[in-house]
């Protein structure tokens, strides 16, 4: 398998994490021994001056952000040379502290623009000290936080869960709080220690919640994994060898190739992860370069972890892989082997798996219109109340080939957490706005301030074949929803969607007459349900208001949808399209075909359901119109109430 880098630095920029200190372990909060300051782990710790070097060569190469942390970084006494250095600059960084060392001047550095994250062990001193193992720790974290306050440096408090203080998780959370506006919560479970102490890691093991705790803390996202690749490829593995049926055992092959991070340590060992402690899997910048480090040595690892029969025959092909967290290099800090299994992740992997299976069931709901899927998910609960009792005839058990996510969220960001892009459409109720691949819907009234949080948000992409629907939770509280987009109709969003795959609404009422469908066109009060109301009987009806006109491979099929006027009878049945009637009240019944060209390009866009305009969809939609109007026979109809316009119309079925 052959493994490239991208070089293409300007446009991906590299992101780097570096230890500044020793760290006995990757994650090992229970145990804090610090090393003595003249021991040798100490003393070979990279210089500032070896430091230095480091940073030029990583920036030469394109690295724009840094990730800082330990151990703890400010025990070196040159951090504040360091992170000056480091981040001068940097595009970006992030900082990982125990905030116990912040002084007036730390603090009045870290106001440069990055993002501090402070850990929070416990709510009270006992608990927290009893965390660290470090008498006074609690003090000298609150003195780190009311500096940084002093000074106006922004910081997130990164709550660490553990069983020694989960029983303070509530009262955590209210002191993260008031401490900042933002706070976070850290891993929820705790990996092992490669130090050779079988006591600390039996200490670290003791230390992990109960699985069912680990959901509460790391909640599953169901709605994204979706729309997620294939366990394979979402777990950084690659897909399973062809012809065998078997997972590709190459353990870090995709990872690397995908990254563009890297990690250095405190002795100038490089390596693609923070995770990697085997000596063999890192490189000493001591005795080479950066650039031949991630060009050369980096890649060269893809192939070198195998994880043979032992992940194969278990984390390879378990059944609970798509729901699990495990790496390969949890299974090397467990057990000393990569391919190993980890009992622990077993079982959150199981809790994983039964907490989006009860979500499935109470989140998540699709339905079926002119052949595409549309996935309906919320960070609600959806009963049987949510949404009107006539979508029920359009809901199906599973996706289809064609799926449209729809994802409803009750909460709406602000603008502040917004980039809206460049505004083409400004007339209430909405504002429409293009990204590079993506339209942004902002809910506004006339009198809106321009620069007021938005009432109400919809994203989708450029396709319109994913939706995120944003509104405020009281929305969600009604019942009997009238669409499942919950605007106050489904076309605003589905017609773009319509015109990707050659389709459009048309204001119609529409019947399936022996197998073939008929489409009478007109606007309001022309006798679009006075048609059907003749008709009954002699068919399905689709729909009396709004019906979907698709061009398939083998022609044009009329569909119903679920967007009905005066009558409720509605199917998502369709059939092939036998000819579109344009509807004329009169005295006597007569079918004359429309044969002039442009009469028919006009009558047809003159009732085609159009969106919040854009020149795409309007592009798109021409296109379909001349294809409809050259394709299918196309009719003026003259009727009476008297009925005999049936006879008419069975005559043409027939």
């Amino acid at each position: 398998m052959k493994i490239v880098i991208n070089r293409d630095y300007p446009l991906l920029p590299l992101d780097g994490k570096i230890d500044l200190t020793y760290r006995c372990n990757n994650a090992c909060r229970h145990c804090w021994s610090w090393l003595p300051q003249d021991s040798h782990e100490k003393r070979n710790e990279l210089s500032f001056e070896e430091w230095r070097q480091i940073i030029d060569q990583a920036r030469a190469m394109g690295c724009q952000t840094w990730s800082i942390s330990g151990g703890e970084p400010m025990l070196r006494p040159d951090f504040v040379e360091i992170f000056d250095y480091l981040t001068r600059k940097a595009v970006s960084y992030k900082l990982n502290t125990n905030g116990t060392l912040i002084t007036p001047e730390i603090a009045r550095l870290l106001t440069r623009r990055g993002d501090k994250m402070v850990a929070l062990y416990g709510a009270t001193a006992d608990v927290h000290d009893y965390v660290t193992r470090i008498p006074g720790s609690f003090e000298a974290a609150m003195r780190g936080f009311a500096y940084l306050k002093e000074a106006g440096a922004p910081f997130t408090v990164q709550i660490v869960p553990m069983r020694a203080n989960y029983h303070q998780f509530d009262q955590m959370q209210a002191l993260a709080q008031s401490l900042s506006p933002v706070y976070r919560v850290g891993a929820a479970w705790l990996w092992l220690s490669d130090c050779p102490s079988d006591a600390r890691n039996r200490e670290i093991a003791d230390q992990r919640l109960d699985p069912k705790e680990v959901i509460v803390l790391d909640t599953p996202n169901p709605a994204a994994e979706l729309f997620d690749k294939s366990g394979f490829e979402k777990a950084g593995l690659e897909n399973p060898i062809e012809g065998t049926g078997q997972p590709d055992d190459q353990l870090f092959a995709s990872c690397i190739a995908n990254r563009r991070d890297f990690h250095v340590d405190p002795y100038g060992m490089m390596s693609f992860c923070c995770f990697i402690k085997d000596p063999a899997l890192r490189y000493d910048l001591r005795q080479g370069t950066f650039q031949e480090a991630w060009d050369q040595f980096i890649p060269s690892l893809a192939d070198t972890v195998r994880g043979g029969q032992e992940y194969v025959e278990n984390c390879g092909s378990c059944e609970l892989r798509n729901d699990c967290r495990w790496c390969a290099v949890y299974g090397y800090l467990e057990h000393g082997r990569y391919a190993a299994r980890v009992d622990y992740l077993c079982q959150v992997a199981a809790a994983n798996r039964r907490y989006k299976e009860d979500w499935r069931m109470t989140h998540l709901r699709y339905y079926q219109i002119a052949g595409i899927t549309l996935q309906v998910s919320a960070d609600f609960p959806i009963t049987n109340e949510t949404f009107a009792a006539k979508f029920e005839k359009f809901r199906v058990d599973a996706p289809g080939t064609d799926t449209i996510s729809i994802q409803l969220a009750s909460s709406v960001p602000t603008l502040a957490e917004l980039r809206l892009g460049k505004e083409i459409y400004h007339r209430p109720p909405y504002a429409i706005y293009e990204q590079r691949d993506s339209w942004v819907y902002r809910g506004i009234h006339s009198d809106d301030d321009p620069h007021t949080d938005p009432r109400s948000l919809v994203i989708v992409n450029k396709d319109y074949s994913r939706m995120t629907i944003c509104r405020d939770g009281k929305a969600f509280t009604w019942q009997n929803l009238q669409s499942l987009t919950t605007l106050p109709s489904d076309q605003i969003l589905l017609a773009p969607a319509l015109a990707e795959r050659e389709a459009c609404f048309m204001h119609s009422s529409a019947i399936v007459i022996n197998g073939r469908g008929l489409l009478f066109v007109g606007h309001s009060e022309v006798g679009k349900s006075t048609m059907l109301k003749i008709l009954r009987g002699q068919g399905e009806i689709l729909c009396d208001d709004r019906n979907i006109i698709r061009r398939w491979p083998d022609g044009f099929r009329v569909h119903g949808t679920w967007s009905h006027g005066e009558l409720p009878d509605v199917s998502s049945a369709g059939a092939p399209l036998l000819g579109i009637f344009f509807l004329q009240q009169a005295k006597t019944n007569q079918l004359i075909p429309i044969n002039n060209m442009r009469e028919r390009l006009d009558e047809l866009l003159a009732h085609v359901i159009r969106p919040l305009l854009t020149a795409d969809w309007w592009e798109k939609t021409l296109n379909l119109a001349g294809k409809i109007a050259n394709e299918v026979p196309i009719y003026r109809l003259k009727f009476d109430k008297s009925g005999q316009v049936v006879d008419v119309l069975k005559t043409l079925c027939e």
